[in-house]
């Protein structure tokens, strides 16, 4: 149950502790007080969308922190495994809404996630609020309501396994079909891609190594008079000495000077060493000469080698190396096209496979709603019956369809209010008095299905007034018996029935809006009842009224 809540710099709320206790909670106050607020904070709490919006004009920042106590077993389940400490048996559970519009979160102390916030949320509160009823005009929600009803929510997780995977393998099997009509055709670009690429036979580099060749053989001339000359500066010629003459007469005056002055011994060797270097030099220089080959029919080779080369990059390139990454693509293609059959095969059996068990389990989904459909319509109206709308018929009509997301069915709820007449969509006729009757009838009737320990109804009254009024109030008492109910009213019979009586008001100060929560004691709360009653001054009576209606609020 929800222990206590502190609120600070939300909305026009500057700071608030409320202290809960057990049964029924009660919020009065006059309209524009800020009832909602202390909702808006719950929500906040248990993982509901925040903005910037809910910070009190030039504040940093709201806070707002929830104590939840006896908690359940669910919930100290999923403690344990986020590794929250509740060693003192109770969550604190804390979020912060900045100017800016970030929020965070914290657990006992520890940072979670907003989903973290909301999964934990979910089995420690259940808030139904002014605009919940809307839920009952959206057909696409009554199908859950019911599925929640008959707790099938497993079996149509299995169901929607297997019709998730039944639509993946159609999708594919569609693909295949389709590439069936061009198979052949596709067969045969690809294997003339892959013969071109392959009777070409590109070697990685030879293109640079081809383009070499072509200039070498262009400028063949030129190179060749090029090493002649540089042979005969190295190697002399008959008229003139060359490097190595020269060098050979160097080495021979420092050899004589080393005679006479060791120093000069290492630079000579390095003279020697490389006289010997520039002699191998010159011997290359003349084996390339008489080596060089320049055939003009080479030249003719090479130039339509590299045209080929050329067509074939300019084709699947523009590198070799996209070349050949294209060639191993295309054949891998083919050879997936050429298993097209087998897996088309493999497909069509695990369609038969799956479709048999979205079928059964369909039918199986669909027996288990039409037996809940049975049993939640006679509970529904039942809790109708108690809530003053004895003559209201609920129906539940279940429509046939192929298999879908959700089954092979489509629900919608339909009531009659008045005797004869046939019963039609619940968003065509119901008023909205009852819309809030109804939809508190279903809340009470899934409430019986789980174990939230805290209900919140944020005027779950609107449009209903004297008896009907009366019987709301008697059935929020009656889920209080064994739940902690918070519940914002305008209606005098419900708050006469507060196991604790909260008084919401507003105050101005130096131009400053402030909102304060009461907890009302027994003078406190008869005032209450009797301004909630009187159109205008509070009498003697509406206050004598007003302590007889909680005398035997407390008796009931």
């Amino acid at each position: 149950m929800l222990a206590n809540l502190y609120i600070q710099n939300l909305a026009v709320v500057e700071k608030v502790i409320i202290e809960f206790g057990d049964g029924m909670n009660l919020f009065t106050g006059e309209t524009g007080a800020g009832k909602s607020i202390v909702i808006d904070a719950i929500n906040s709490i248990i993982g509901g969308r925040c903005s910037k919006e809910m910070v009190r004009t030039g504040e940093k920042k709201a806070v707002i922190i929830g104590t939840f106590q006896n908690l359940l077993e669910d919930v100290v389940n999923l403690a344990k495994e986020y590794d929250w400490d509740i060693s003192d048996d109770q969550l604190i559970v804390q979020r912060d809404i900045s100017s800016d519009g970030k929020t965070t979160a914290r657990v006992n102390g520890m940072p979670v996630t907003i989903s973290n916030l909301k999964e934990v949320g979910a089995l420690l509160v259940n808030v139904h609020g002014q605009h919940d009823n809307q839920i009952l005009l959206s057909q696409e929600k009554h199908l859950q309501i019911l599925d929640d009803y008959g707790n099938l929510e497993d079996l149509l997780d299995k169901y929607r396994y297997h019709y998730s995977y039944l639509k993946k393998i159609n999708s594919e099997l569609e693909k295949i079909n389709s590439a069936q009509s061009i198979k052949s055709q596709r067969i045969e670009e690809l294997t003339d891609q892959i013969n071109e690429i392959e009777q070409a036979d590109i070697e990685e580099g030879e293109d640079i190594e081809l383009e070499s060749d072509s200039r070498a053989i262009k400028n063949s001339a030129n190179i060749l008079k090029s090493l002649n000359l540089a042979h005969e500066s190295i190697s002399g010629t008959d008229d003139t000495d060359g490097v190595i003459d020269l060098l050979n007469d160097a080495v021979a005056h420092l050899d004589n000077a080393t005679a006479y002055y060791d120093d000069i011994a290492e630079p000579t060797n390095r003279l020697r060493d490389l006289l010997f270097e520039i002699k191998d030099i010159a011997y290359d220089l003349s084996s390339q000469c008489n080596n060089l080959d320049f055939n003009p029919n080479k030249l003719d080779a090479i130039e339509l080698r590299l045209d080929e080369i050329f067509k074939i990059k300019r084709k699947y390139g523009p590198t070799i190396e996209d070349v050949n990454n294209n060639l191993k693509k295309f054949k891998d293609e083919l050879e997936k096209i050429e298993m097209y059959d087998v897996r088309q095969n493999e497909l069509i059996v695990s369609q038969k496979a799956e479709m048999k068990q979205v079928e059964t389990l369909g039918a199986k989904l669909s027996e288990q709603r039409k037996k809940t459909a049975d049993i939640f319509t006679k509970t529904v109206s039942d809790e109708l019956a108690f809530l003053d709308m004895k003559g209201v018929v609920l129906k539940v009509m279940i429509t046939p369809h192929e298999p879908g997301f959700n089954g092979l069915e489509d629900v919608e709820f339909l009531i009659s209010t008045n005797v004869g007449e046939p019963p039609k969509p619940i968003h065509k006729i119901a008023s909205g008095g009852e819309l809030s009757r109804i939809m508190l009838s279903i809340k009470n009737t899934l409430a019986d299905k789980d174990q939230i320990p805290t209900l919140v109804f944020d005027e779950i009254d609107t449009g209903v007034s004297g008896l009907a009024a009366q019987k709301i109030g008697l059935k929020l008492k009656q889920a209080a018996k064994h739940r902690q109910v918070l519940c914002v009213t305008h209606l005098a019979q419900i708050a006469a029935l507060a196991d604790e009586h909260f008084k919401i008001s507003k105050t101005t100060l130096k131009g400053r809006t402030f909102t304060a929560v009461t907890n009302l004691d027994k003078k406190g709360r008869i005032e209450e009842v009797a301004r909630i009653m009187s159109a205008g001054s509070i009498t003697n009576l509406t206050l004598e009224t007003a302590q007889e209606m909680i005398e035997k609020g407390q008796k009931v």
